[in-house]
């Protein structure tokens, strides 16, 4: 499953493609979206937050989530059948097996860009808090909580564990506080 620095990699390498700016030519692939909707859209933004990858156009934002097996390809394809293909003018993006939505709000009233642990906006006061709020809770599970840690998952939570040497199944209440805020700082 493609985890917050997977995801930062997919938004800096169509960055680095200058797409921002450019017009949709033409879309296809087996998503359920209102795929009509997005020939001639022009792309404001590529975003991350967590595990989301979104593509955000003047109305509405386009949230591709990669699940556990999701993938994606800038300028080639796979054989498999295809979820959502973007084609700009000289270059394409195809998503294979990942959650395809459009988002009607702005994405600003919908994300916690601090609880996003990629974000420059990242907020390891915030995590602290809300890790002392649950105090029953696994720390294995804790580090999987998007709401508190966005972006993490099970390489992160297997890495951060072993390094601050912490029980996966210890309870938050259990651990001492500069525990924690170890816990919170090898996240980031």
């Amino acid at each position: 499953m493609p985890e917050g620095p997977s995801i930062v990699i997919l938004r800096e390498a169509v960055e680095h493609l200058k797409l921002a700016g450019q017009k949709i030519q033409s879309v296809e692939g087996n998503s359920k979206i209102d795929q009509h909707l997005l020939p001639g859209q022009t792309v404001l933004s590529f975003r991350s937050w967590g595990k989301h990858f979104l593509i955000c156009f003047k109305e509405f934002t386009l949230r591709i989530h990669f699940l556990m097996f999701g993938s994606y390809r800038i300028n080639e394809r796979k054989e498999t059948p295809v979820r959502l293909r973007i084609q700009f003018a000289s270059d394409e993006l195809n998503f294979y097996t990942c959650s395809v939505k459009l988002i009607n709000k702005p994405v600003d009233l919908i994300y916690d860009w601090s609880g996003d642990i990629m974000a420059v906006e990242w907020n390891a006061a915030n995590a602290l808090e809300k890790l002392k709020r649950i105090p029953q809770v696994l720390s294995c599970d804790a580090l999987l909580d998007q709401d508190i840690f966005a972006g993490s998952g099970n390489i992160i939570k297997n890495e951060v564990l072993f390094r601050i040497k912490v029980h996966p199944l210890s309870t938050l209440g259990a651990l001492p506080e500069p525990k924690l805020k170890e816990l919170v700082r090898e996240v980031r």
